[in-house]
């Protein structure tokens, strides 16, 4: 399918309808000020989480996964996502069905039990690439309605969006450049800061086995940020926002301190800057308050 389509299939993960609505309305909305449609995938799945559940067990992980592909495929549509375990998930397993011949075999004689088969037509794109090379950086600069001069951005990657890279395509996962430059295009500012790449403290089961040493990586993160000067930490990913944002109310159980620091998600960060209101891009709902400077 053409890399330019101007209708998706949003695979909404399991964080963003059941915490985090936001993330959703502020991307539909974004994306449909760009003339660009998202339709449901009915019946789909959780995508399932790439790095414990295919850690533990690849073949129940890849049937799963490849079911959620069938339904994009049934829909002759390509998938966008809003998370990166859901990118990482989707994206590998379509990888590893189409390269490899006798894992698909397998994999469809499973699928065939409930009616679905893997064809590989379909591709998986995350929303910040969508973004960033769908509706492009010209046109998103042109439609900035309230810039973002004054604001300090720490942009975060989470760690599926960027390995493995070669199966990602984004060049080096040293070096990113996609959050960068959408946060540019809006007018802010963007310090480097020490842990930029460094994992959310949520990654690999560790949340939920260690919630402690979970936090206390979080922790580092944030103080890293903060020191460098920043506003807020802008991402493109739903499970890192749930560790970043409620994770700091779970932090000031643990240790006593609330950072407050303001945790965005991408589209939610844009579409402020495009002219959406905070109830809009669900930002209201919140642990973090976002303050007056980026709001406006």
């Amino acid at each position: 399918m053409a890399e330019d389509s101007k209708t998706y299939a949003y695979f909404l993960g399991c964080i963003t309808p059941n915490r985090y609505p936001g993330i959703e309305a502020s991307t539909k909305k974004i994306l449909k000020g760009f003339e660009i449609e998202t339709k449901e995938m009915v019946g789909a799945s959780c995508c399932p989480a790439p790095g414990v559940f295919g850690s533990f067990d690849m073949h129940t992980w890849l049937p799963i996964a490849a079911r959620n592909l069938a339904i994009a495929e049934e829909m002759d549509l390509d998938i966008v996502v809003s998370c990166n375990g859901c990118y990482g998930s989707l994206q590998e397993a379509n990888h590893l069905l189409i390269e490899h011949p006798k894992l698909r075999e397998k994999t469809n004689e499973i699928l065939s039990k409930f009616g679905k088969e893997f064809k590989g037509t379909t591709t998986v794109s995350h929303i910040i690439v969508v973004l960033h090379d769908v509706v492009g950086l010209d046109r998103i600069k042109e439609n900035i309605k309230k810039p973002m001069n004054d604001v300090n951005v720490a942009v975060h990657y989470g760690c599926h969006f960027l390995k493995p890279r070669e199966v990602r395509g984004h060049g080096s996962s040293e070096t990113p450049y996609i959050l960068e430059d959408l946060m540019k295009v809006t007018g802010a500012k963007i310090p480097e800061y020490k842990d930029k790449l460094m994992c959310c403290g949520a990654g690999g089961g560790n949340r939920t086995a260690d919630s402690v040493q979970s936090l206390e990586w979080m922790r580092q993160k944030l103080v890293s940020a903060i020191e460098s000067g920043c506003d807020c930490m802008v991402h493109p990913c739903a499970f890192c926002h749930l560790q970043l944002d409620r994770g700091q109310a779970e932090m000031e159980k643990a240790f006593g301190v609330f950072f407050n620091f303001p945790i965005l998600f991408a589209t939610q960060f844009m579409g402020l800057a495009l002219g959406l209101s905070q109830e809009e891009v669900g930002l209201d709902k919140q642990t973090t308050t976002i303050p007056e400077k980026i709001l406006k």
